[in-house]
This record gives structure tokens, sequence and C-alpha cells, in this order.
């Protein structure tokens, strides 16, 4: 079915703090190098999707905070969400029939640039293919970090992004890699993707490098205490609103730590020169490929559910990436 025939489509609206609505969009006809995609499934960020959810973002951040094809403005109401994968079935006559990974809010259907509508390989199943913006985040963490051969390294935090930049750092050869979380079950996850796992209590200390992906003080605080002489910590969570009290006291100083940042609106610097988003993010969808993760996108809601379902959703500590799906139209 066309757009043309059946113009109308719903969206996912934040409206209030932990209140979400479904509301009609008109979806237009696509122009000149536009696209219309019929959506199959779409991801939610935990981390960011929760603190728009519960109206976190900091009045400074509004502008940097948006996400692409956003509407209405934080802190509501704002239909957001950067994880859709769907079917494109108006457009260029080449493009017809093709899966699509876009950066687009939750929504039945929706028309784009046709640059915005990024091929799926054919080996990726819809449902990792919806992975592919976290995959993006952790792979850009990990241009940030730069591990190297044979580093120790671990990362505090067993939600998706934790999972997928160990994942990624396994990848290297003679790489020691440990998650750490405080759940004990993650350990199961943790060995379905290759790596090591620890509690907080049993994590190594003495890393080459160390991830931080816990969203939380604490994991900071022990993400800097496992750091080994002159190493460095990066920083892959987003607070919000709220503030973190960060030891540097201690150690800080005598090991010569350093705490660095790294978010994924910029692609890192030593790639920034030949590497643009729309390249990071087909190379993110490429890693995809990879049966492993199906262990991180075993849960998922119907899109028509999603109001009621958000706030266990999103307010689950420990959970690992959510899909949504979405019913033939």
């Amino acid at each position: 079915m066309s757009a043309a025939r059946n113009p109308v489509a719903r969206a996912l609206w934040t409206v209030g703090v932990s209140q979400a609505e479904i509301r009609a969009e008109v979806v237009s006809a696509p122009e000149h190098s536009e696209v219309t995609v019929r959506t199959l499934e779409s991801g939610i960020s935990r981390g960011t999707e929760a603190l728009v959810f519960g109206g976190r973002v900091p009045r400074s951040e509004w502008a940097r905070m948006r996400c692409p094809f956003q509407k209405g403005d934080f802190p509501f109401p704002v239909k957001y969400g950067y994880a859709a994968v769907g079917i494109v079935e108006d457009g260029p006559p080449e493009r017809l029939g093709q899966r699509v990974f876009c950066l687009h809010p939750h929504q039945t259907r929706f028309t784009l640039p046709t640059a915005a509508a990024i091929p799926v390989p054919g080996e990726v199943p819809t449902r990792r293919a919806v992975l592919a913006a976290q995959i993006e985040t952790a792979l850009n963490a990990t241009w940030d970090a730069a591990p190297r051969i044979g580093d120790r390294i671990a990362v505090v935090g067993g939600g998706a992004i934790g999972c997928l930049t160990a994942w990624l750092c396994a990848g290297l050869p003679g790489t020691e890699v440990t998650l750490i979380d405080l759940d004990p079950a993650r350990a199961v996850v943790a060995a379905a993707l290759g790596v090591g796992f620890a509690t907080p209590a049993a994590a190594p200390k003495d890393r080459d490098l160390v991830f931080h992906a816990s969203g939380t003080g604490d994991g900071l605080a022990l993400a800097l205490s496992l750091a080994g002489f002159e190493a460095e910590v990066i920083d892959v969570s987003w607070y919000g609103d709220a503030a973190v009290t960060v030891p540097l006291g201690g150690a800080f100083h005598s090991q010569r730590l350093s705490l660095r940042a790294s978010q994924v609106g910029a692609v890192a610097p030593a790639r920034r020169a030949r590497w643009s988003h729309g390249r990071r993010l087909a190379l993110a969808l490429s890693l995809a490929c990879d049966p492993r993760l199906d262990v991180l996108v075993e849960q998922s809601t119907p899109f028509d559910r999603l109001p009621e379902a958000l706030p266990a959703i999103l307010e689950r500590p420990g959970a690992l990436f959510h899909r949504v799906t979405y019913e033939m139209e």
C-alpha cells in the first residue's frame, strides 16, 4: 500500500513526565530525492529515552539533544527516537522494496530524504538492524579510546552500550575484556558475547583502559578505581540533569589518570577527516551481522502498547535493548 493511498500514520509522543500517547501523523508523498518508509521495527535507546520520558533533558542541551526528524520541543510534547528499520514503499524506482535503517522517532510510516534511509545488508536480520544506533555509539567510543592489541580492558555497566563496547574491544587480538555489572545474571550475556564478567566487588584492577557506561556516579567511581597508572577512563554515559560527584581525590592524581567523554553526535577526532556520519552508520549496520548480538534484542513490545508499557520498559534497572514491533498496515 502506498503512502499516497494511506496518508495517515501513527507516532509516539511524550506529552508529560512518564506520559506518552499515540498521535495521528500526516505522511507527505515523497518529492524528488525522498522516500516513504513503512516501519517494521524500531528500537528504544533506554538511557537517552528514559531522560526524555522523565523530562530530565537540561535546558542547556535542548538544541544539541534534538534527534533527526524530531517534532516538538523539550521538555514536552516531543516526538523522540532514533532507531527505525522499515521497507521503502514509495520513492525512486531503484529504492522500492529496500529494507533500510533510519534515525527516526517511533512511527508507523514516514517520509524522509533518500540519503537518510541507509540500506540494511541482506545478511543482517531486522531484529539486529535496529541495534545500529547503539553499535554506532559503541564504535565511536572505541575510536575515541583507541584500544590496543593485548590491552586489559574493563567496561563498567552491562546495558546495551556497555555490552556492545565490550564485544567490539574483544575483537582485538590478545585483549582481556571484562564486563562489570551489579546483576550477576549479566554473566550469561557476557559469555554469549565472548567477554569476561565480574560484579563490582570482584572487578579486576590495574586496567589499561576503562569504559564507563552505567549512567551512575557509583559506576563512574568504580571505573576510576579500576584504571592502572596513566590509564584512561572513557565515559559513554549521559546523566541528563543529574549532578554526579566524581572522586578526583585518592589515586586520581598519583596515578595520573585521564577522564574523557565520548558522545556519538560527533565522529571521533581521529576519524573525522575521512569518516562521515553516514559511513560510520553503514559500518555499524554491517557489524550487526554477528549472530551473537541476538542476546541483546530478545525483548519486544507491539507499537500499539507502547504508551502503557514505556514506564516499565524505561524504569527497569539493568534492562537490555528493547525492540518495538509494528503490524502490517
